[in-house]
């Protein structure tokens, strides 16, 4: 049998459980590159109330990276699974999914393979499709993620040193950028390639029909990665969806606007 499939699943995924213990739960899920750390800064504001849990996905941050397997982790379903592991041996039930980047679209998938344990889904600047298409704006043409990919395989560190700072935003505040770039460069390159590509090739936009949970949707005022348009249009595909713009810029407010991000997230939380 695969590693990954008698593995202790809290072990493989890295998951941390806080908080209140019998409150509601809610389950903080991280993008590319990164891992739980990125949450920090709205744990203790979620905490007071609510049971929060963390994790890894395999192949980033404090997961057992001998459980990773490129067949598994080269579509978002593999990923997706991770998250139905972790809910299935924590048993449980409609558990409020914060989904960051390409883990908002995750949690979808997660939702549809496990409905009695997601009961609500928190996007934080997702982006079903990040390729142009016919009255579609993604942000990137299909050439720009070619080169973006072939710049990321010939060079992984260095294309970490330029993309993470880009990504975050806030040039004024080169700490946060750095944070990024530090948080890229700590992923395995051929582990990051593959979540790469699974990334920036994905289309979930057929996905986002099967959404019936609430649903809050978090963009930036000004994002490269998900430009305003992308957060219009998951908007709209989910009829039960809020929208908020959050009045911060970059990719990660969760690190560039904290204090913003989490109040939106309790404000969401509070109305179910």
């Amino acid at each position: 049998m695969e590693n990954w499939v008698v593995m202790d699943i809290c072990r493989r995924n890295n998951v941390t459980v806080t908080g209140r213990s019998d409150g509601p739960v809610v389950v903080l899920a991280h993008g590319f590159g990164c891992d739980q750390n990125m949450w920090r800064l709205i744990v203790p504001a979620l905490t007071e109330r609510y049971r929060v849990v963390l994790f890894d996905y395999v192949g980033s941050g404090g997961s057992e990276l001998s459980a990773w397997s490129e067949d598994r982790y080269a579509s978002l379903d593999g990923y997706a699974q991770d998250v139905v592991d972790v809910c299935d041996e924590l048993d449980l039930e409609r558990a409020v999914f914060v989904g960051h980047s390409v883990s908002a679209m995750i949690g979808v998938l997660a939702a549809q393979a496990a409905p009695e344990r997601i009961g609500a889904l928190v996007m934080v600047t997702p982006s079903p499709c990040y390729i142009d298409d016919d009255g579609y704006l993604g942000g990137f043409t299909a050439h720009d993620i070619d080169e973006l990919l072939a710049a990321l395989e010939a060079n992984y560190l260095g294309w970490s040193s330029t993309m993470a700072p880009v990504i975050m935003g806030n040039p004024e505040r080169p700490e946060l950028g750095e944070e990024l770039t530090n948080s890229f460069c700590a992923t395995d390159p051929d582990i990051a390639r593959v979540f790469a590509r699974t990334t920036f090739l994905s289309d979930s936009r057929q996905d986002l029909k099967s959404v019936h949970v609430p649903t809050l949707v978090l963009e930036c005022v000004q994002d490269v990665i998900a430009p305003r348009e992308v957060g219009a249009f998951v908007h709209a595909a989910i009829p039960s969806s809020r929208l908020v713009s959050l009045d911060a810029t970059g990719h990660c407010p969760q690190l560039s606007a904290p204090e913003a991000t989490a109040r939106a997230i309790l404000d969401f939380l509070e109305s179910l």
